[in-house]
């Protein structure tokens, strides 16, 4: 489910800030600006009442809730520092009365409850704050966000009819045990940390800066779940999903717009009863379970325009996979990943073009290891390039420490035309078997 921003200005008085929305006031207590800013944010009495969805925005509000925005809007900036930036984790650009009553529809307008979750964001976000989110994404995962990518396809495109940003995650190809060889759970969701306030916070803003008619900070959410299996419902995968919707509910509410989970399979209704009680209603009200690829289409179709919908889901754009393969290191013209599971050895060949070389690496999260070679395909009579590299994991293999990698080719890379041999010898008995991630990332020769 992903800014330039190191640090939100939250501490930063109103008065003082260059960024503030229109409908910012300053907090004098002046009554007449109280009713200007009371006449912008509650519904007119001759006004029919709103839609679910837009219950609970400015322009929509009961004079109740006025009043509790009014509460609310003083304790921000009567707290200032750290409370009032985790109201505006997306930053100033977000506009005080759409800011806070994202906080205010999370927990219903009840004060008490808003200025409970509020510390408990902030407590929630403390260690990545400290961090700065983590601006770079490796040192977050590990490894190369593009090498996650390959495991746990996913990618921001364009923006829905309604402006929100548009988000396509493929959890039905998600490999759990391809990213336990380059990742941790905990670099997941420290990686959720920058995806959220570094990618989508910039995409927020500049939709802003786009359409300043644009509002509603939030996400449009595509869950493709073809080829999903029960096996990718594991407790590690479930226990990703969980902890980055706590974070999502506590952290950053009321940012979904809408999800659009397509090409669900059969067994997935248990499984959604389960993820849906993690989410509260509203939120939970938003999402659409469709198993029919036509009618995920079309429906998709009425929501997105077909000139950013990518064509594998109905539209115009580039298909989806292409999106993701283009997704590589400025320099590199294509990658691939592939996961092996080694009893005994495994033998892996890559072709190289005649216009290409070659850089290779593995990673591992067994303690046991294996014995690494590479060889001329094409010609065994070519001594070998790389003979017999031990690469073993150091840490623990249940995820606390991240994974071992190795660059097989740091500065002799592998040129072509040619096919290249990738052995892999497994140090471990034939009883069990280690989990081996082959990288290999080419460029112009």
């Amino acid at each position: 489910m992903t800014t330039d921003v190191t640090e939100a200005v939250g501490a930063m008085n109103i008065k003082t800030s260059g960024s503030v929305d229109r409908d910012q006031l300053t907090n004098n207590g002046d009554a007449t600006e109280e009713a200007k800013l009371r006449g912008r944010l509650v519904r007119p009495e001759s006004k029919k009442e709103t839609s679910p969805y837009d219950w609970g925005i400015p322009g929509e509000l009961t004079n109740a809730e006025f009043d509790c925005f009014m509460k609310f809007r003083e304790q921000v900036e009567g707290r200032g520092g750290e409370f009032r930036e985790t109201v505006y984790s997306f930053g100033e650009e977000e506009g005080e009365s759409y800011a806070l009553c994202r906080w205010l529809r999370a927990r219903k307008f009840v004060y008490e409850d808003v200025i409970k979750m509020v510390e408990e964001a902030t407590e929630c976000r403390k260690k990545a704050r400290s961090h700065g989110f983590y601006p770079e994404p490796v040192d977050a995962l590990g490894c190369d966000v593009n090498v996650f990518i390959t495991q746990y396809p996913q990618f921001y495109t364009g923006n829905a009819k309604n402006g929100a940003v548009l988000f396509i995650s493929k959890p039905g190809v998600l490999n759990v045990d391809g990213m336990e060889c380059i990742t941790t759970i905990d670099g997941i969701l420290k990686y959720h940390w920058h995806a959220m306030i570094h990618d989508f916070g910039k995409r927020l803003r500049a939709k802003k800066a786009e359409d300043p008619n644009f509002k509603r900070f939030e996400c449009f959410c595509v869950l493709d779940l073809d080829h999903l299996t029960t096996a990718q419902l594991s407790s590690r995968s479930l226990a990703i999903t969980k902890e980055q919707s706590f974070i999502d509910s506590l952290c950053f509410p009321e940012t979904m717009s809408k999800m659009i989970i397509l090409n669900a399979p059969r067994f997935f209704a248990a499984s959604w009863r389960l993820i849906k009680g993690w989410l509260d209603a509203r939120t939970a009200n938003k999402v659409e379970v469709i198993s029919s690829r036509s009618a995920g289409e079309k429906r998709l179709r009425e929501l997105i325009d077909e000139d950013v919908l990518p064509s594998d889901y109905g539209g115009k754009f580039t298909d989806s996979n292409d999106i993701l393969k283009s997704n590589i290191p400025s320099g590199m013209t294509r990658q691939n990943s592939k996961l092996f599971y080694v009893r005994s050895y495994i033998s892996h060949v890559v072709d190289v073009k005649a216009d290409e070389k070659l850089e290779v690496l593995i990673f591992t999260n067994s303690n046991s290891g294996g014995k690494i070679s590479i060889t001329n395909a094409d010609n065994k009579h070519v001594p070998a390039i790389v003979e017999g590299v031990e690469l073993k994991h150091n840490g623990d293999e249940e995820g606390i420490l991240p994974p071992t990698n190795i660059n097989l080719t740091p500065s002799t890379q592998l040129t072509g035309p040619a096919n290249y041999k990738i052995k892999i010898e497994s140090n471990s008995s034939r009883l069990s078997s280690s989990r081996f991630l082959i990288l290999t990332n080419y460029y112009p020769k």
